[in-house]
């Protein structure tokens, strides 16, 4: 069994008992959060697919941790002109298992 959830922006398919990291989530380690934009669930041969979303549909997670991701460095730079400059961005995500999904 498995769905395909939406969540910050972007959509994951999802088991029961995988880890993801996702965009930053709020709540403490240990935690549990509801999922509620359900796209998909599939089970088997059975397949619910929303319009756009399953009516009914949940997924549940527990969070793990969170923390940033590595460092994108950003570089502008204009030739001739004796400009450069650099800067850098860590995303922040969360990490969270799946414990359930039902719909």
């Amino acid at each position: 069994m498995y769905a395909v959830v939406k969540t910050g922006g972007k959509q994951y398919r999802v088991a029961q008992g995988e880890y993801l990291k996702v965009e930053k989530l709020e709540g403490a380690e240990g935690d549990t959060v509801e999922l509620n934009d359900v796209l998909m669930i599939a089970d088997g041969d059975n397949l619910k697919i929303g319009t756009p979303l399953v009516d009914g549909g949940k997924v549940t997670a527990t969070i793990k941790s969170h923390g940033r991701g590595k460092k994108v460095e950003i570089m502008k730079f204009r030739r001739r002109k004796h400009h450069q400059k650099r800067t850098g961005h860590r995303q922040s995500y969360t990490e969270i298992e799946i414990t359930g999904i039902n719909g």
